[in-house]
């Protein structure tokens, strides 16, 4: 597998998964690519473990099976190397391996397709120099250093300024979570008439993390919270913590559309702000490999569907282009659907329904309002289309009121 990663400044190789503007969104996580966290000096065998965006070590029940722990007398490096070592052995498709110190850049240059700094490189800057000059793509990371400290945008992008002066222009942006702001400053709060004093622990949903190093997925699904419930510190503290570590989407379109880089959003084990990101213009979704299979499909119907319906792409090859229209197929089978049932209930709400209820007025009015959307068709081309459909809706809600029928015959 080649290790020449640079293709442009806003199309990034890593394996067999291209990242950038005009591609498929892609879903970091799973089958699609492997994440290694290689362990910092002092840590415990234990804290060695596979992560798809987060730095995370208060879970220790997702480290990765067969990690080799500690030996006396092995350095840093040679942990490093083992772990990267034995990573590629039980993987053979796109491996990135996020640094801990200088000391893992021979085992990450060795095994690795891609190299990333996590939040970490904020109190150690020339890391990410050193990281460039292996000639692998960089995954660079924004979000809370082990301080507590977010990196803002112009750090970040400084830091991306310092890999492209070491030759190295295979640079992906990664959205970590963490708001630059105060703590406690009005622009925290999302654009809503709540606040964090109309909000409240839910039962049984546990305290919020309130460490800077808890993973995305932690505070996107443990602080659960609800309403009506009295006012507290511990809503506030809830509110505060999920809200500023969540992935600031509106910081990772500016470092898109300021560098034209390709970004990432890591959503670590929640796949709820999958669609988000995709709207808000991500190339790819990073999840934790011990993420649930629920927020997997989540993040992968959000790569498919929602990505067709929002994100233009400029397919290059026929398997480019045939990728691309099975995904607009995708999205109009979802669509299709959700319009079946719909018409199904309006069936079930006219005073005369299926085929005898049609009305044709409001028929020719839709379909003229659809070529406004779709000029390449026009009217004449959607009407036949659109007749198909309706009365395909039409029968499958006729033999849904037949089964009913039967049912209540029985």
């Amino acid at each position: 597998m080649s290790k020449t990663a640079q293709l442009d400044r806003d199309a990034v190789r890593i394996g067999d998964l291209m990242i950038g503007h005009g591609l498929p969104v892609v879903v970091i996580g799973g089958e699609n690519a492997r994440w290694l966290r290689l362990p910092a000096a002092g840590d415990s065998p234990e804290a060695r473990y596979d992560r798809s965006a987060q730095s995370d070590r208060s879970d220790r029940s997702d480290r990765a099976a067969g990690a080799a722990g500690k030996t006396d007398g092995e350095t840093t490096g040679e942990m490093a190397e083992k772990a990267a070592g034995e990573a590629r052995a039980r993987w053979a498709g796109p491996l990135l391996v996020e640094l801990s110190s200088a000391a893992d850049l021979p085992a990450v240059a060795r095994h690795a397709d891609a190299v990333v700094i996590g939040p970490a490189w904020a109190r150690e800057p020339g890391l990410v120099r050193a990281a460039a000059r292996l000639g692998l793509p960089v995954i660079l990371q924004r979000g809370v250093d082990q301080r507590g400290r977010a990196v803002t945008l112009e750090e970040w992008l400084a830091a991306a300024d310092d890999c492209a002066a070491e030759g190295n222009e295979a640079i992906v942006l990664c959205e970590n979570g963490g708001r630059t702001e105060p703590a406690g400053a009005a622009s925290h709060l999302p654009p809503s008439h709540l606040s964090p004093s109309d909000l409240a622990p839910a039962p049984d949903s546990g305290p919020a993390s309130d460490s800077a190093s808890d993973s995305n997925s932690d505070c996107n699904s443990g602080a659960v919270l609800a309403l009506g419930r009295a006012p507290d510190a511990t809503a506030h503290a809830a509110f505060d913590s999920a809200f500023r570590s969540a992935p600031d989407l509106a910081l990772m379109r500016a470092a898109r559309e300021r560098t034209g880089r390709p970004v990432l959003a890591a959503l670590g084990r929640d796949g709820g702000l999958a669609g988000a990101a995709v709207a808000a213009g991500a190339d790819g979704l990073l999840l934790d490999p011990a993420a649930p299979p629920e927020a997997r499909a989540a993040a992968d119907e959000a790569a498919t569907v929602l990505a067709a319906l929002v994100r233009p792409q400029s397919p290059r090859t026929l398997t480019e282009a045939r990728g691309e229209i099975d995904r607009v197929d995708a999205a109009l089978a979802v669509l299709l659907e959700r319009r079946a049932l719909l018409a199904a209930r309006i069936q079930r709400l006219k005073p005369v329904g299926g085929f005898q209820g049609r009305d044709m007025e409001r028929e020719r009015r839709l379909v003229a309002g659809m070529a406004r959307r779709a000029p390449r068709l026009g009217v004449r081309r959607l009407a036949p289309i659109m007749n198909a459909v309706i009365e395909a809706g039409l029968h499958a809600a006729e033999e849904e009121r037949a089964r009913d029928r039967d049912t209540d015959g029985m």
